[in-house]
């Protein structure tokens, strides 16, 4: 049995920490800016087995959810840019981080504390829910900026979770929304005052938590809901990468 909470991916190297409070597991985001590596990945991908491990077979009356939350003003600005173009691999790691929380087998919601750039606001899009922080942070996917390409799998994601406005205005202006903006595009659930964001983003998750008693079930919807997301996920981007 897992003993909460856990330091990952180890005491002595502490980038986020995963938490259990009853039927909720938080996992908490807390290097600098929770810029995507290699390391960063795969230690989401680790508090993500541990808490699908416990999950099997243990649903309950109150079922179980999943939050993530980011540290001080940012959620994550994205991807480590110098590690992505040194370490050919890692957009195939980045993207099962991805597929992993959109079909993740209970409820998962995104506090969104602050900015949620580019890999972070694909981090964001791929919970179930979000709730953001009205006061200050923008969610916007700035590749166009850079410049750099977007992988099918991180576009299909993208466009399944907008509407085609601000899927182009995302992506080909690299608009920032603001809370309010987010909301009205549909790209959150709630806002709310900072203080409020990871209170509210529980109080979300206890709401849906019981579906996650639906099991296997829960998960294979997800599955069918996203498949064509998924299919382009899995697509070796490191192989594509060289062409583009």
């Amino acid at each position: 049995m897992s003993q909460f909470p856990i330091a990952l991916p180890s005491q002595d190297n502490h980038q986020m920490t995963l938490h259990r409070e009853g039927p909720l597991f938080i996992l908490h985001l807390h290097n600098e800016d929770n810029r995507f590596t290699t390391e960063f990945c795969t230690s989401i991908l680790k508090a993500l087995q541990i808490v699908e491990d416990l999950a099997i077979g243990l649903y309950d009356l109150d079922g179980m959810a999943l939050v993530t939350v980011g540290n001080d003003k940012i959620y994550s600005n994205g991807l480590d840019l110098a590690h992505a173009i040194s370490y050919r691999p890692f957009m195939d790691v980045f993207n099962l981080v991805l597929k992993r929380v959109l079909t993740f087998c209970i409820p998962t919601v995104a506090a969104l504390n602050g900015h949620a750039f580019a890999g972070g606001c694909m981090l964001a899009l791929a919970h179930d829910y979000r709730v953001m922080r009205s006061d200050r942070g923008y969610i916007c996917m700035n590749e166009v900026d850079l410049p750099s390409a977007l992988a099918p799998g991180m576009a299909a994601l993208v466009r399944e979770k907008t509407s085609p406005k601000t899927y182009r205005d995302m992506i080909l202006q690299g608009h920032r929304y603001n809370a309010q903006q987010a909301l009205d595009n549909e790209l959150v659930d709630l806002i709310c005052p900072h203080d409020q964001v990871l209170p509210k983003a529980k109080e979300l998750a206890l709401k849906w938590a019981p579906k996650a008693i639906a099991g296997v079930v829960y998960q294979q919807l997800k599955n069918e809901m996203y498949t064509d997301v998924v299919r382009l996920l899995g697509v070796p981007y490191h192989q594509l990468a060289a062409k583009m």
